[in-house]
């Protein structure tokens, strides 16, 4: 369940919807609202990999893991960057691309991919093609059951993004998220201004 922290009443706030489309779709990106109070997805940046009338599944861009995984069948693991993809079974891995050739890979935007052939994502590592700016490995996911995720955007707990996505693969992680809000126009641009700490205003 989604947690959220009360608004000090003199800062500005919003009347009614932060999306003018609320309507989540495969390719979409949810910007958590500045004081979702959930650690798990505080000023998070999600991009969606499924949204269907039975649940929806998506990927946190912005959180780097603390932790490297060891597998001596796959060293790549170890060697590029890992992120937490979501609190939902952090023992499988996902990963997000731009290679439009990988097999069983699945086409979400902007020439950006989730998933395909891992064997092939191997053989992409040891000829030195795989890096952060064109691949990004998450352990666990977010996920949302029927409704769940409909309810949470009518109370605001989430902005739709639509962007292109190979942002996703440019900005740092830290920057992330401000810069998207930043970019969608005044109203967000205000919003990705409050404080983490509202107390400090």
């Amino acid at each position: 369940m989604i947690e959220r922290q009360t608004m000090p009443k003199n800062m500005f706030t919003f009347n009614g919807y932060l999306n003018e489309n609320p309507e989540v779709q495969k390719g979409d990106i949810l910007l958590a609202e500045p004081f979702l109070a959930d650690p798990n997805f505080e000023r998070s940046v999600v991009l969606m990999c499924e949204s269907q009338e039975n649940g929806a599944f998506g990927l946190v861009f912005n959180r780097p893991a603390k932790v490297r995984i060891e597998d001596n069948d796959n060293i790549f693991l170890e060697e590029n960057p890992l992120y937490v993809g979501g609190p939902v079974e952090q023992n499988t891995l996902h990963f997000i691309h731009t290679f439009d050739f990988l097999e069983n890979s699945i086409e979400l935007k902007d020439g950006v991919y989730w998933s395909g052939n891992y064997e092939q994502l191997k053989a992409l590592h040891a000829q030195g093609k795989i890096h952060d700016g064109n691949c990004r490995f998450f352990v666990g996911y977010s996920g949302w059951g029927n409704e769940q995720l409909k309810n949470e955007i009518d109370q605001n707990s989430w902005v739709i993004a639509r962007t292109n996505l190979q942002k996703l693969f440019t900005i740092e992680p830290e920057k992330l998220w401000k810069d998207i809000l930043k970019s969608m126009g005044q109203k967000y641009e205000v919003l990705s201004n409050y404080p983490k700490d509202p107390r400090l205003n």
